[in-house]
C-alpha cells in the first residue's frame, strides 16, 4: 500500500515538473519574466495592504510577530499567482482557441479574495461608500482575513491544476509547434 502511494505521489510530483519544463524551457525569458514581475508587484501590493511595507519618508519593511502567518500566506500568494499567470499566457499563446475560459481559471479570484479590503485604507472606503453594509463586509473581513486567504491560496491551487491539465492533457495546446521552431533554427 505505501509503495503505491509513493509511486502514485512519485508520478504527480513528475507531471507537474514535466508542465514547469513545458512552460518555462519553451520561452524561459518570456515566462519567467512574467512570474517575476507579476511576484513582485503582487508582493509589493500585498505587503503594502498589510502595512507591513512603507515607502513614506523612506522605504521601511517591518513584520511584527503577530503578522508573520499574514507575510507567509501572501508570500505563498504572490508566488502562486506569478506561476499560473504564466503558465495561462502559455495556455493562451498555444492554444487554438484565442480567448478561452483559461482567462478566469481562478487567478482573478484569487487575487480578489487574497487581498484584505479591511487591512487597509480600503476598509475607509467600503465603510464612507456603503455606510451601514460598508461596516459589516469590513468586520466580516477583519475577522475572518487568515481563513479568506487560505482559501484563496486554495483556489489559486486549484487553478494551477486546472492549468496543468490543459497544458499536460489538452488536445488544444499545440506543443509540437515549439519543438518544431527549435529543430528548423
Amino acid at each position: 500500500m505505501t509503495k503505491r502511494i509513493h509511486s502514485s505521489t512519485k508520478n504527480f510530483r513528475n507531471t507537474i515538473l514535466s508542465a514547469f519544463k513545458i512552460v518555462y524551457l519553451s520561452n524561459p525569458i518570456l515566462y519567467f519574466g512574467i512570474s517575476i514581475i507579476v511576484f513582485s508587484s503582487f508582493w509589493i501590493s500585498f505587503n503594502m495592504l498589510d502595512q507591513l511595507l512603507f515607502f513614506s519618508p523612506i522605504v521601511y519593511f517591518y513584520i511584527p510577530d503577530d503578522a508573520i502567518l499574514g507575510f507567509i500566506i501572501t508570500n505563498t500568494s504572490a508566488t502562486l499567482l506569478a506561476i499560473v499567470i504564466s503558465m495561462n499566457v502559455y495556455v493562451i499563446r498555444n492554444s487554438n482557441l484565442r480567448l478561452d475560459k483559461s482567462l478566469l481559471s481562478g487567478s482573478l479570484l484569487g487575487i480578489v479574495s487574497s487581498t484584505c479590503a479591511s487591512c487597509s485604507s480600503v476598509g475607509f472606503l467600503i465603510i464612507s461608500t456603503f455606510g451601514g453594509a460598508g461596516i459589516i463586509a469590513t468586520g466580516f473581513l477583519t475577522n475572518y482575513q487568515i481563513p479568506l486567504k487560505l482559501l484563496s491560496i486554495g483556489i489559486l491551487i486549484w487553478a494551477l491544476y486546472v492549468v496543468y491539465n490543459r497544458i499536460t492533457k489538452s488536445c488544444m495546446v499545440n506543443h509540437d509547434n515549439n519543438n518544431k521552431k527549435k529543430e528548423i533554427r
